[in-house]
Formats: structure tokens, C-alpha cells, sequence
């Protein structure tokens, strides 16, 4: 089954790191086939945050209703993930840069992973690359430039927006930019990673 013609839910999530590449949050929005959030989560992996890491004082800044925040051990938020997930019916995962997360989080390998940045970052899937952007003849993929922040502010027309480098945040934009790209499901066929 793929992604769109019958899931009703799909999940977003991002992931920050600390010093030791280790997951210190995740952040994970289940969306519904309309690209609307349904259920907001957070999770704080211990003792993994403890250790500190680039967006550290990132960590506890989630600024959003209707947000869960859990914090505990990385079994038990895989457990708690995976429940989710069987409980929406959840099959795939979507994230920006998706082969980073995934490799961060292989306890969740067995779902389909679908990759944002594959679409959001091509001239033929996203419509609002302006032509001055320079992008590869051979792909269409812009050459610079094509991370969470220029996108966002490219699909939204929001130039002062700043990625918060807050995993729950970052989901969070990042269904937004699946938002604005006013695709079908079909279309991330294109960007599955595994």
C-alpha cells in the first residue's frame, strides 16, 4: 500500500541530537490525509538530554496548544511511538532530511520513510522556486539553499520566519511546507527512502 490512496493518518516527525549524536527529542505531529494536525507530541529522551548539544536551549521552548510532552527512556518512547502509531493506523513517516532521522531511530526502520526535502527542494514537484533560483538542469533540485528555513520562507511568503531548531516545532513546519505545496500523496511516492 502506498502512501495516499488509502492511509488516513501519516506521521511528521524531526529529531534533535546532542554531543554525542544520540536523539535528546523528537517531536511528531499525526496528520490526517488533509494535511491537518490531529494529535502533537514531544518527546524528551533521557538521560540523552542531559548530555547537551547544539540546540540545547531549544529543548523545553514548545510554544504550542494541545501539545503532549513526555520525557522519558528510549525504549519506552519507542513503545509509546509505535503505539501511537498502530493506534492511527500510521504506515508512513515523513521528515526533512530523512535519512538523518531514520538513521537515528532504527527501532522504527519497518515503516515506509518519505523524504520532504526530496520533493520541496524540485523545481517540477514545488511550484513556488522562483525562476531567478538556480537550480541542477539535470534534476531540477535547487543548488543552495534548500534547507527547512528558505523553503519554509519560499512556500509561506513569511521571509522573517527562523527554523527553532525544537524538534516538536520542526515537525510542526515542516507539515506546513507539505501544506503549501498543495500536492497529492502521490507525488511523495517519489521521495521514499527505504
Amino acid at each position: 500500500m502506498e502512501v495516499g490512496y488509502t492511509d488516513k493518518y501519516f506521521a511528521v516527525l524531526d529529531t534533535e541530537t546532542n554531543w554525542k549524536n544520540e536523539v535528546m527529542s523528537l517531536g511528531l505531529v499525526i496528520a490526517n490525509q488533509y494535511f491537518l494536525p490531529e494529535v502533537k507530541c514531544y518527546y524528551i529522551f533521557t538521560p540523552e538530554y542531559k548530555v547537551g548539544g547544539m540546540f540545547s536551549k531549544t529543548l523545553q521552548n514548545v510554544q504550542s496548544k494541545g501539545v503532549n510532552k513526555y520525557v522519558d527512556t528510549r525504549p519506552k518512547i519507542i513503545a509509546s511511538i509505535r503505539s501511537l502509531f498502530t493506534q492511527y493506523g500510521i504506515n508512513a513517516i515523513f521528515a526533512y532530511n530523512a535519512r538523518f532521522d531514520l538513521s537515528h531511530l532504527p527501532e522504527l526502520k519497518d515503516y515506509k520513510w518519505y523524504d520532504i526535502m526530496r520533493i520541496a527542494a524540485y523545481k517540477q514537484y514545488n511550484g513556488k522556486i522562483p525562476d531567478d533560483i538556480e537550480c541542477h538542469s539535470h534534476s531540477g533540485r535547487i543548488k543552495r539553499g534548500f534547507g527547512v528555513q528558505p523553503i519554509y520562507r519560499m512556500v509561506t511568503g513569511n521571509a522573517d520566519y527562523k527554523e527553532k531548531h525544537n524538534g516538536y516545532h520542526d515537525a510542526e513546519d515542516e507539515l506546513v511546507i507539505m501544506q503549501k505545496l498543495e500536492l497529492p500523496f502521490e507525488t511523495y511516492a517519489n521521495s521514499r527512502i527505504n
